[in-house]
């Protein structure tokens, strides 16, 4: 079984896109959307969800109005300002304390050193994932709720999902849509890759991108492979690209021109491959082809 992780240095270079026709033009893989901040591939592929499960990266601090005394050692020990002296009363007290959800972390140490065990600490939604299928096989796919963190703990949830579907449906080939950057999901989305594909643009900001995440996968150890989106829109910065990419030893496996088929086709809800049939369907081909090349065995 391999795995083939797209990444980018930042959001909007179309990783999602490649992937998208990676999918159709793969025999035999399982997907993964690990962009779980900002999912957006079932957008494309449309997944007919059949699984779906509660994510909890971490758990949260409540406290039990009944039971408060109104100590206040609760508000004394938090560090973020997560206790508030606004509950209502109960039968020993006039006002109790509460937890603000939201700036709650969850270090429980409010719970540690409560008097009277008062303060509740329970898992926290914090998203959900999904096992889904599409007309090009099995997803595992994800959201995390609105400003909630632990995005890593998901990723990692997720890639361990695709390989178990993988491994009892025998499928040879793993795809994750990786999150952008060089952050906490990201690292998660591509340690222990078989190889990671940078999808940059030719941009001074690209350019700039494209060195952190290859420092990134440098660090660990991972074949990196780079593919150049929308080269034409500047191709002096292209070469320049071109030219670090063969500095580092990294193999350029793709130069996609820019072509506005790539928004047609989303609005379609169709990969590339699926909408294009010009030169723009070709260099995605022979970038999947590249990719395969890569990742046989030497």
């Amino acid at each position: 079984m391999k795995e083939i992780v797209v990444i980018s240095g930042k959001g909007g270079t179309g990783k999602t896109s490649i992937v998208a026709s990676f999918a159709a033009l793969a025999k035999n893989a399982v997907l993964a959307d690990c962009d779980v901040d900002a999912a957006d591939l079932h957008l494309i592929l449309e997944p007919d969800t059949k699984q779906t499960h509660d994510f909890s990266g971490g758990k949260l601090a409540s406290i039990i109005t009944a039971k408060c005394t109104g100590c206040g050692k609760c508000e004394e020990v938090c560090n973020f300002d997560a206790v508030l002296f606004d509950g209502p009363a109960n039968d020993v007290v006039e006002r109790t304390y509460t937890i603000d959800p939201i700036a709650c972390e969850g270090c429980g140490v409010c719970v540690h050193f409560c008097p009277i065990d008062t303060i509740e600490f329970e898992d926290a939604v914090n998203g959900q994932w999904f096992i889904s299928n599409t007309r090009f096989g099995p997803m595992v796919h994800a959201k995390l709720g609105i400003a909630q963190e632990n995005s890593g703990k998901l990723v990692s949830l997720i890639r361990k999902e695709a390989k178990r579907i993988a491994t009892e449906q025998n499928r040879d080939l793993i795809i994750v849509d990786g999150s952008p950057g060089i952050g906490c999901p990201v690292i998660a989305s591509i340690t222990g890759a078989d190889l990671v594909l940078a999808v940059t643009e030719p941009t001074i900001s690209g350019q700039h991108d494209l060195d952190r995440v290859i420092e990134l996968t440098e660090h660990f150890r991972i074949p990196t492979a780079v593919c150049i989106n929308k080269y034409d829109i500047n191709v002096e910065i292209a070469k320049k690209i071109e030219g670090k990419t063969n500095e580092k030893d990294l193999k350029m496996v793709g130069r996609i021109a820019y072509d506005t088929a790539v928004t047609k086709a989303q609005l379609a809800a169709k990969s590339i491959v699926e909408y294009s049939n010009n030169g723009l369907k070709e260099q995605i081909v022979l970038l999947w082809e590249s990719i395969l090349d890569i990742l046989k065995p030497r």
